[in-house]
């Protein structure tokens, strides 16, 4: 579920500055044991028509090959150094399709079977350790070794954490799950996997509340094992312990998932459930003792900056082998971006908190803390448009006498802050944006990125951008950007990729200290999207819900991960065609 956040005016005075918020101290609540399940069975395939579809060729590689590789940004910051260009050689590269809307929605056992429903978009969570790999889709999880083999699932998110099913037999209705993150913490050779959760009405469907972050915790490092499952309560009216926000009950919208040696760390974006308003990001810290007892959970609540309200604030994850902050008893850091009114920015934030060892003491001292930095312009990018091909859903809707629709485009995002990394002082991070290919006519989706240095001590931390940079290419949307680091400082940058010469897909640039190099295509789309979300029959603007986030991450022995949409052959169900695609890349190490 995602909430456009950067076109809310201003709220209250009352939310404008926040630098150094006070901590709230809160509880989880255990809900009891998980077990992944074993591999499903074959699927069961419907039978709407135009359900199958052709696997048509298309050269996407050629395509890229072609044409001016150059780019700078808006006319409004001019001088940057043009992106690479296309490369056909992929060395290092590997992958597999992971799941696709057909997996997600016929996935289940027991009363859970067929439970799910379509769902767009599917949303990318994605963890690597030890031979396997955990992905995750807005409502259903699998894992694999890391040859792409299915070892356990697919499974409904709803029957993972034991909640009624989403959509009942007898037509009642079950929780409301969306936006799954997990990490492998490795040093503690633990799994976390986390879903934003809403108590839901059995019989209307409506959500009267609670809402909470469900969290699953491994009990060892085989992730088809056992797992622990707590409730971290959202709803932030004042009840169950919470604090009272404005116009609660809420919920906490797309729960980001990062992690240090001492805690782990979620934040998410709060909305309340019966009134419109944004009460801003919410900060939790959680000392790993806290899963056994021992440690705390702090809140730092309602968030702003100097001249407004922050908003997905992304906290770091470390790669394996990976150096920590250790200054000022344990610093995790965050980013997060200043685009507060749907125009341009140049300034991201970068945000400290210390005091991360105390969250494993009953008494923690936890800090947290901003500094502003000047960046590249970005802004909110255009939808992409797609080569057109076999659309099933759109030609029954008009054979049916219920549209007329064009082919759809796809929702490249707004330009919030996507995933972040730290190891040895060094901050990666990267944000869709708006640009202007050199020698382009129109406007394309892009990828902002920047490399920052942080240290901390104990008068706090100091931030300095080190270095820059767009991904972009003329007649191409490159959206939903992700980034991996390895402890050596190698990794990748991952994005989907689209435009009207060829189907969706995505793609990685390999990155190191000077910045990403050639684009590359792994998964090449096969078909147009043709999902409901688009269609006006089912409330769209000609604009299909894609992505809302992907997912990357380096494993233990250095490799650099990466999970997207693109759009699957693959048998489907006459709702939506997406997939997912697996990337592995060996990057030096």
């Amino acid at each position: 579920m995602r909430h456009v956040v950067t076109s809310l005016l201003l709220l209250s005075a009352s939310l404008a500055s926040a630098a150094s918020p006070a901590a709230v101290e809160l509880k989880l609540t255990p809900r009891g044991t998980l077990t992944a399940p074993p591999p499903a069975g074959a699927a069961r395939l419907p039978t709407e028509p135009g359900r199958l579809l052709d696997r048509p060729e298309v050269d996407l590689h050629a395509y890229l090959a072609g044409g001016p590789t150059a780019s700078h940004p808006l006319p409004s910051n001019p001088g940057v150094a043009p992106s690479a260009g296309i490369s056909l050689l992929n060395p290092g590269f590997s992958g597999f399709e992971g799941l696709n809307n057909t997996d997600q929605a016929l996935a289940g056992t027991g009363i859970y079977e067929n439970s799910n429903g379509s769902l767009e978009p599917p949303d990318q969570g994605l963890c690597v350790g030890h031979g396997f790999v955990l992905e995750a889709v807005n409502v259903a999880f699998a894992i694999y070794d890391t040859s792409g083999n299915l070892l356990s699932g697919p499974v409904p998110a709803n029957q993972f954490f034991g909640l009624a099913p989403q959509y009942g037999a007898d037509g009642s209705y079950g929780d409301f799950v969306s936006d799954p993150k997990c990490i492998y913490d490795w040093t503690e050779d633990r799994w976390y996997l986390t879903i934003l959760q809403i108590d839901v009405d059995p019989a209307t469907g409506s959500f009267p509340g609670p809402s909470h972050t469900l969290i699953a915790r491994s009990r060892t490092g085989d992730p088809t094992g056992t797992w622990d499952a707590y409730a971290l309560d959202t709803t932030n009216d004042g009840s169950n312990g919470t604090p009272s926000h404005p116009r609660c009950p809420c919920i906490g919208d797309q729960p980001l998932l990062g992690f240090d040696d001492n805690a782990i760390f979620i934040s998410n974006n709060e909305f309340p459930l019966f009134v419109n308003g944004f009460n801003g990001a919410q900060v939790y810290g959680i000392g790993k003792k806290a899963f056994t007892g021992n440690g705390s959970v702090v809140l730092f609540d309602n968030l702003a900056l100097e001249e407004g309200i922050a908003y997905s604030v992304q906290p770091a994850s470390t790669p394996p082998g990976g150096k920590f902050e250790k200054a000022n008893q344990g610093t995790e850091y965050f980013t997060s971006s200043l685009e507060f009114t749907g125009g341009l920015d140049d300034r991201i934030a970068v945000w400290g908190m210390s005091g991360t060892r105390t969250l494993n003491t009953p008494r923690p001292r936890a800090s947290l803390d901003y500094k502003i930095l000047k960046s590249l312009v970005y802004g909110i990018p255009p939808p992409a448009s797609q080569k057109d091909g076999p659309t099933p859903l759109r030609d029954l809707l008009k054979q049916l006498g219920l549209g007329n629709d064009p082919l759809e485009m796809t929702d490249t995002n707004d330009d919030r802050m996507q995933q972040s990394v730290y190891t040895d002082g060094t901050l990666w991070s990267t944000i869709g944006t708006i640009v202007r290919p050199q020698g382009d006519t129109a406007d394309r989706a892009g990828v902002y990125w920047f490399r920052a240095e942080v240290e901390s001590d104990n008068k706090g931390f100091t931030a300095k951008m080190k270095k820059q940079g767009y991904l972009a290419r003329v007649g191409t949307y490159l959206s939903y950007p992700t980034v991996a680091i390895n402890a050596a400082g190698k990794g990748a940058i991952g994005f989907s990729i689209g435009g009207k010469d060829f189907y969706p897909s995505t793609g990685y640039a390999v990155v190191d200290d000077d910045g990403p190099g050639a684009i590359h295509v792994a998964g090449t789309g096969l078909v147009p999207q043709d999902g409901f979300t688009g269609y006006a029959y089912f409330g769209g603007g000609g604009v299909t819900r894609w992505g809302d986030y992907g997912a990357a991450v380096a494993a233990p022995d250095g490799s650099i991960w990466l999970a997207g949409e693109f759009t699957s052959a693959r048998p489907r169900i006459i709702y939506a065609d997406w997939g997912t695609y697996v990337t592995r890349l060996h990057v030096g190490h």
